[in-house]
């Protein structure tokens, strides 16, 4: 494998964010020797695939980030509607096509259903992703809970449902996914109930660099009062990254919660300010 392959800076940017995570006031000098790379080429490395220098990211990690997001790119989900982000809205730099599965097939917990999975490398650490014929279903991250309790995590959600390890039927549209593939199209099968799929239609509309709130999700739906409700069909979004449930958070600008843990909820909206030059 060359030091040019997605998967070598994949590798290194997933490990260079879950260090200036934890460490925040790490100097270039510090965060490149823990990487066991120059300075300058750790920089080059990082600007390039993260859009900004490694100080510069570091500042969209502060807790007041989420706040300037909320006042400056807070984001009314009945004008995106109107424009047409939602569903078919450009995200993560590509698009994104997608289908539910109907309520009945929900409801017998996936039985008939096969879905694939395989492991890949993402800016995020190592990620699950599961999919069906017509779409991917699922995406976790490993590093939280470690790699087997992700994978029952996910295949725990449809209980019926067949599972094959097979990361060729999937490796394309992870790659896109993850911003290396060269496809257009990523499509997604929404496999939930009713209201739970009306929450992740209503956070597909919410562009890459912007957030919004539970409370204003729950009135795009048109149930104003189930902001609880809300919140947990939000934590239960199987496709997480590409569904942005990262991009929902309180109404003071405050994180919320992430079923993925908190740490990486920041790096995911510090990669997108970094990459739309927030």
């Amino acid at each position: 494998m060359t030091d040019q392959s997605p998967s070598y800076h994949y590798a290194v940017i997933g490990r260079a964010l879950d260090i200036i995570d934890a460490d925040p006031g790490l100097s270039l000098e510090g965060l490149a020797q823990r990487m066991n790379m120059s300075p300058a080429h750790f920089q080059r490395t990082f600007s390039q695939w993260v859009g900004v220098s490694p100080k510069r990211y570091q500042q969209y990690l502060t807790i007041g980030h989420a706040r300037r997001l909320l006042a400056e790119r807070h984001t009314l989900l009945s004008t995106a509607h109107e424009l047409g982000l939602s569903g078919t809205g450009r995200l993560h730099d590509l698009f994104l096509t997608w289908e539910a599965m109907s309520p009945g097939d929900y409801a017998r917990g996936g039985e008939g259903l096969v879905i694939y999975w395989g492991w890949f490398d993402s800016p995020f650490g190592p990620a699950l992703v599961m999919g069906t014929e017509k779409g991917i279903c699922g995406i976790g991250f490993a590093d939280t809970m470690g790699a087997e309790a992700a994978l029952l995590d996910l295949t725990a959600r449809w209980p019926k449902a067949r599972y094959v390890e097979d990361p060729a039927m999937l490796r394309s549209w992870a790659q896109s996914a993850f911003g290396a593939g060269t496809s257009g199209t990523t499509p997604l099968y929404l496999i939930g109930a009713p209201f739970q799929i009306k929450v992740w239609e209503a956070l597909m509309a919410i562009p890459t660099g912007h957030v919004t709130t539970y409370a204003e999700i729950a009135g795009a739906i048109g149930h104003p009062t189930a902001h609880r409700a809300v919140g947990t069909a939000v934590g239960r979004n199987p496709i997480s990254f590409l569904i942005p449930c990262h991009r929902a958070i309180r109404r003071d600008g405050g994180l919320g919660g992430y079923h993925w843990g908190l740490p990486r909820k920041r790096a995911i909206l510090a990669w997108e300010s970094a990459r739309t030059g927030l």
